[in-house]
């Protein structure tokens, strides 16, 4: 992947798959900037509603944003995209755990408990597969920092080393670098993201 020259016409089913794919780095870059707000407002205001309230929906819309992309995601190497595929299910599987454990709201077992944060370590790894599979191709390089900085963010959430103020900032430097990804990412032709349909294994 990553090469730029138009090798064949794209189809229809190749825009809609390119535009579903890049919609899905979208929404996950907004949902990581209003994570990063709302964990930045609760510690500057501890005396509001605890943070374990009211995330499932953001949670699973995250899931679902990362789904977009895991699904969309155009790779020559077939091992490569059934890899991703299991990764996601993984973290499907996880995130059932959260919920199931949480009685409805996964933010409980997230903010309440020490293995909470390390459910999200699978789709983590999603998203940072999704980056760094970009930065290889088109020397995103920030797609690299976010494939590191993911996986390590939730396990120091789990460690218990992140305080509030930390993990709030933790967030906002992840979200600000996905900002930056998507702005950069997104403006590409189509044709770039599609590469040599001949070139796919099966």
């Amino acid at each position: 992947m990553g090469e730029k020259a138009v090798f064949q016409p794209l189809s229809r089913e190749d825009r809609i798959s390119v535009i579903v794919y890049r919609t899905g780095i979208v929404l996950s870059a907004m949902l990581l900037v209003l994570g990063a707000l709302l964990l930045m407002s609760r510690h500057a205001a501890p005396a509001t509603r605890p943070a374990g309230y009211g995330v499932t929906a953001y949670i699973v819309a995250l899931y679902v944003a990362v789904g977009m992309s895991v699904f969309t995601i155009h790779l020559y190497v077939a091992r490569f995209r059934r890899f991703l595929k299991r990764l996601y299910y993984a973290a499907v599987a996880a995130l059932v755990v959260l919920v199931v454990q949480g009685r409805g709201d996964a933010g409980t077992v997230l903010f309440g408990t020490a293995y909470g944060p390390l459910l999200l370590i699978p789709l983590a790894g999603c998203l940072g597969f999704i980056t760094a599979k970009e930065a290889f191709c088109f020397r995103l390089n920030e797609g690299y920092l976010l494939a590191l900085m993911m996986p390590a963010y939730v396990s120091l959430l789990s460690s218990g080393l992140l305080g509030a103020r930390a993990a709030a900032y933790g967030l906002a430097l992840i979200a600000g670098l996905m900002v930056l990804f998507t702005f950069r990412k997104v403006p590409m032709p189509l044709h770039y993201d599609i590469g040599d349909k001949a070139a796919y294994e099966p």
